[in-house]
């Protein structure tokens, strides 16, 4: 699954809503929305850091007009999230008495532990 990206700027823990990217020849800094991916030359901002954003005397910013949508979540997080739900539901047809591994399910690090009755 997908992770939630997270504001650039030191010591800020939200999550980022806009996307900062420099354009030097014309000495301007773009706030837009969040870019769909991360890109290595620009920097992802939470919406009080990109409402806040200075730049030195001579620059121009480029704001998004309007509020910042929150990022939804990708096609890709949801099926993702679908699929583990299928895999925990699935049962071992093949479960023998006696061996714990096989009646609790175990898979990797986690297993299904069955109800008791």
């Amino acid at each position: 699954m997908r992770h939630v990206r997270r504001c650039t700027r030191t010591g800020c823990t939200r999550s980022a809503v806009a996307t900062l990217t420099y354009a030097y020849a014309d000495l301007t800094a773009v706030v837009g929305p969040l870019a769909t991916y991360a890109e290595p030359h620009s920097y992802d901002l939470c919406e009080e850091h990109a409402v806040r954003l200075t730049v030195p005397r001579g620059w121009e910013v480029m704001r998004h007009v309007g509020d910042f949508p929150s990022p939804i979540p990708h096609a890709d997080d949801l099926e993702a999230l679908a699929d583990a739900v299928r895999e925990a539901a699935r049962t071992d047809p093949v479960a023998r008495t006696g061996d714990a591994e096989a009646t609790t399910g175990r898979r990797g690090h986690l297993r299904v532990v069955p109800p008791t009755h």
